[in-house]
C-alpha cells in the first residue's frame, strides 16, 4: 500500500507577505483583505496617494500602509522593499482569493523546487455572464499555452527568486507581463485556487472592447513601445 500523502491543510503555511498596490480602492479593499484572513505574516498596501481614503481603510483593517510613486510597478517594488516575509504574494486590490487558497499556497510552497519557481491563481470574474465565462477560458488558454498570467491572477514568488531575476520592473504599466517574461515559461506554475476579480471594468467598457484594448497594449509592449507611452493610452 502506498503511504498516504499529507493533506494541503496539514502542511505548514509559509512566511508570507502580501503586497497590494492601491489607487482609490477603498470600495474594493475590504473584501480583498477579508479573504486573506490572519495567516499571512503581514499585508503591505502600497498606496500612491489615493483621494478616497484607501490608506485609512487599509490601516483600519490591519494592513501596513507605505507611500509609493504612482504606477503599479513602482508601487509593488515599494511594497516588496517594505515587506519582511520570505514569500511574497503580489495581489491586486480588487482581487479576492477563493476559499481554500491557504491550503493551495501551503502545498505549492512545500514542493522541493518551490523557491525556484513562481505561482499564479486561476482567473475568475465575479459575474455570472456568458461573456465572463468566455473570457475566463481565453485566459486559461493564454496561461497554459503562452505561460502569460496577468497581475489580476496574483503572483506568488520567493524573495530570493525575485531578487535573482532583478526584482519587480519599476514601470507604470505592464509590470506583470515584464515580470513573467523575466521568469520564463519553465518557472511559472498554476496554484490550485482561484483569484476572483471584479468585472466592473468589463461591464463598464464592454467585454469585447476591454479585451481588445488589453490585447492592443500587449501587442504594443511586445513591439517595444515604452511603458510610459502605454500608460498614457491606458
Amino acid at each position: 500500500m502506498q503511504p498516504r500523502q499529507p493533506s494541503p491543510l496539514a502542511l505548514p503555511f509559509p512566511d508570507l507577505s502580501v503586497v497590494i498596490p492601491t489607487r482609490n480602492a477603498a470600495h474594493a479593499l475590504p473584501a480583498t483583505l477579508a479573504a486573506l484572513g490572519d495567516l499571512p505574516r503581514e499585508v503591505v498596501v502600497a498606496d500612491c496617494g489615493s483621494a478616497d481614503g484607501t490608506a485609512v481603510v487599509a490601516a483600519e483593517l490591519g494592513a501596513r500602509v507605505v507611500p509609493a510613486p504612482e504606477g503599479r510597478g513602482h508601487q509593488i517594488a515599494a511594497g516588496v522593499a517594505a515587506a519582511s516575509g520570505q514569500w511574497l504574494l503580489l495581489l491586486h486590490a480588487d482581487t479576492v482569493l477563493s476559499p481554500g487558497w491557504t491550503g493551495a499556497v501551503a502545498a505549492f510552497t512545500a514542493a522541493p523546487d518551490a523557491s525556484r519557481v513562481a505561482g499564479y491563481f486561476a482567473f475568475r470574474l465575479d459575474e455570472d455572464a456568458v461573456a465572463a465565462r468566455r473570457l475566463e477560458r481565453a485566459v486559461a488558454w493564454r496561461c497554459r499555452w503562452l505561460a502569460l498570467p496577468y497581475g489580476d491572477q496574483g503572483l506568488l514568488i520567493h524573495r530570493g527568486m525575485l531578487a535573482r531575476i532583478g526584482g519587480v520592473p519599476e514601470q507604470p504599466i505592464m509590470e506583470d507581463v515584464a515580470l513573467v517574461r523575466r521568469l520564463g515559461r519553465a518557472r511559472i506554475r498554476p496554484i490550485g485556487a482561484e483569484a476572483i476579480t471584479s468585472a466592473a471594468k468589463f461591464r463598464r467598457d464592454g467585454y469585447l472592447k476591454r479585451s481588445a484594448g488589453n490585447f492592443g497594449l500587449l501587442s504594443l509592449w511586445f513591439a517595444g513601445v515604452p511603458p510610459k507611452w502605454l500608460a498614457r493610452i491606458y
